[in-house]
């Protein structure tokens, strides 16, 4: 019996991918997409599931190469065939994998469709177990690759009354499921294959004459176009409260949603860009207890577009107002919080941005940073991967609460006058060669008490305060871009460009350049 030739497309470019699976009629050729990866760690898990008889995958990933994916499918897999794409500047590359059995490769900027098919036929003839479908049909364009090129942002040229006989009624809505949520563990147990089967189940049981198909979503997400009459979406409504309490029950994390309905099919690629996966989204600013949302029954919000006011949180931290500062940042984060339509990029940028920022001012105001300098990439790695408002909200609240720390510790250790005086005549002259010796000098101490002195009155040693207040001063310069890392290492009072390199990165953990390219991307963002 002949069978469909399975293929695997592999390729970190999403429009790549986009662009291959638009290229054939795929299915009228006799082959079937079953899947898309990003990189050879994903494509390996998908072989697992989906067997492909053939993987199209590129050469240049990150995680995982098509070159080390290629010796692991033929390993492991050795009766799946490997077709490689490469640019021109490549062939090193190339060669490597054909030693490894790979059994053709395609110049990207030489792929067309019929070249590609070539590849594909005469690949396919080498699997002994495979014979080929032979189509019958006139070529014409199948409902799942005119569902699949609508999400993808590509128009159709299906004949209209094609369309309207495999979707007789008035009205097309989208319900998902969320799986991103899940842990680790039941993310592997619970596929989307699986949801998509729940969900075909309770529509084939609530809504008999509903038309539906699944679609291609993105990862994690399990989502079906339905095609019903108007008057069904109540009952629709109903069977999505139905699984949404069914899961909730066992699995809380995974979170129902139904989109806005729409009349004309050719709308489904904007509807779900533009409407559905935003919907989705709103689930992180939503109550925890929501476990379905539903387009009509969102409530009414501010379209206000909410700012915050940087140069006043600036000012009040200048003045060392900081609880009036804190004050306004918590005020402007709980208001954007309560706005389900903010973007939740940007939200996350934000408060990075905001523990970044509220770091480096503290710095200023020669505080004891060593901790908090060191937590605050942990905050950023929490922050960006928060499953919703609540924890991101949880870790501001506890950075403010060791800033505040700091700055309690600060007020303490400054009501010693002499101390402060030393410590403000380093912050004039860090730029000069200081040494302990010249500052005991210029304040009449013997050498010897004042390096005691300062130790029993301070939370470092003469030398480890220096370099803090020199790398806080080059770490300023940094950001400005106005200077070569060599002329602030001399601007900073060091001479030896190598050692300063070797002291910033101590104290950062970050070389100088790469803290000013990190700088640079988050002030990007």
């Amino acid at each position: 019996m002949a069978i469909s030739c399975r293929v695997l497309i592999v390729d970190d470019e999403l429009l790549v991918r986009q662009g291959i699976k638009h290229l054939l009629n795929w299915e009228h050729e006799g082959f079937q997409i079953v899947g898309e990866a990003s990189n050879g760690k994903e494509a390996l898990e998908q072989i697992e599931r989906m067997e492909p008889h053939i993987v199209i995958t590129d050469i240049v990933m990150p995680v995982m190469g098509g070159e080390e994916l290629t010796r692991t499918v033929k390993a492991r897999f050795p009766e799946i065939e490997v077709i490689i794409l490469s640019s021109f500047g490549e062939f090193d590359y190339v060669r490597s994998t054909f030693q490894s059995g790979v059994v053709d490769y395609i110049l990207k900027p030489k792929l067309e469709a019929v070249q590609l098919l070539e590849i594909l036929k005469r690949t396919a003839r080498k699997i002994p177990s495979l014979k080929l479908v032979e189509s019958n049909d006139d070529g014409s364009i199948s409902i799942k690759l005119v569902i699949d090129k609508l999400i993808s942002g590509y128009e159709v040229d299906a004949e209209s009354s094609v369309i309207a006989e495999a979707f007789p009624h008035s009205s097309f809505c989208l319900l998902g499921a969320d799986l991103k949520q899940l842990p680790g563990k039941s993310k592997d147990h619970h596929t989307s294959s699986q949801w998509l089967d729940n969900i075909t189940a309770a529509l084939d049981a609530g809504l008999e004459q509903a038309v539906y198909f699944p679609v291609p979503a993105e990862p994690g997400l399990a989502a079906v176009l339905i095609n019903l009459d108007k008057s069904e979406m109540d009952r629709l409504t109903g069977i999505a409260r139905k699984l949404a309490a069914s899961s909730r029950e066992q699995l809380p994390e995974i979170g129902w949603t139904i989109g806005e309905a729409f009349t004309d099919l050719r709308q489904l690629g904007t509807n779900y860009k533009d409407s559905f996966l935003k919907i989705n989204a709103y689930r992180y600013f939503l109550p925890a207890s929501t476990p379905l949302i539903v387009h009509g029954e969102l409530p009414a919000v501010s379209d206000e577009e909410l700012k915050f006011n940087m140069n006043l949180f600036t000012e009040l931290m200048n003045r060392r107002q900081f609880e009036e500062a804190f004050n306004e940042l918590r005020q402007y984060v709980h208001r954007s919080s309560s706005q389900y339509k903010t973007d939740v990029y940007a939200f996350k940028s934000f408060l990075g941005n905001i523990v970044f920022n509220i770091t480096i001012m503290l710095a200023r105001h020669d505080m004891e940073m060593r901790k908090l300098e060191e937590a605050k990439y942990a905050y950023f790695k929490s922050i960006s991967e928060s499953k919703h408002v609540s924890g991101a909200m949880s870790l501001l609240e506890t950075f403010i609460s060791e800033a505040n720390a700091v700055i309690e510790s600060k007020r303490t250790a400054g009501s010693n006058p002499n101390m402060a005086l030393l410590l403000d005549y380093i912050r004039q002259h860090y730029a000069e060669p200081l040494s302990l010796t010249e500052i005991a000098k210029h304040f009449h101490f013997n050498p010897s008490y004042l390096s005691s002195y300062f130790t029993s009155h301070n939370t470092e040693g003469f030398s480890e305060y220096l370099n803090k207040i020199r790398v806080e001063k080059a770490a300023e310069l940094l950001q400005q871009e106005t200077a070569s890392i060599s002329e602030i290492s001399g601007m900073v009072g060091y001479s030896d460009h190598s050692y300063f390199t070797k002291v910033f990165k101590k104290l950062t953990g970050l070389s100088p350049s790469h803290y000013r390219k990190q700088y640079m991307g988050m002030k990007r963002d």
